[in-house]
């Protein structure tokens, strides 16, 4: 089973990714960019989902971290702010790809599965 990174400190968040991906995914949560980076040295999730604004460390800098340490692992961003800049920057910051909160669970399974074979 693969093992999907959420990074998301809004528990209602982090619950309804869980629900949504539980049945065919390993799910751990992060609750902020810099627990996500830590996690992801030790357990190599095959994907993470990685909320931007957080604390301690935001989810633009912890991509930044991940990507320079793994390029091949996928890093979607999630954001409720959909403007061309934010999605820019995260690109920037080495996402694969980005999606609008609220997401419905067929968007969010379609969207793994893209970059999860």
């Amino acid at each position: 089973m693969k093992t999907i990174l959420v990074a998301d400190d809004v528990d209602i968040n982090y619950l309804l990714l869980e629900i949504y991906l539980k049945n065919d995914f390993n799910v751990i949560r992060a609750h902020d960019g810099a627990e996500a980076v830590e996690i992801f040295k030790k357990q190599k999730p095959d994907l993470i989902l990685m909320d931007c604004k957080m604390p301690n460390m935001d989810g633009l800098e912890a991509a930044k971290i991940i990507h320079g340490l793994s390029p091949d692992t996928p890093i979607i961003m999630q954001s409720a702010y959909a403007f061309a800049e934010d999605k820019e920057r995260a690109a920037e910051a080495g996402c694969i790809d980005f999606l609008v909160k609220p997401v419905t669970k067929q968007v969010l399974l379609d969207m793994i599965c893209k970059y999860l074979d």
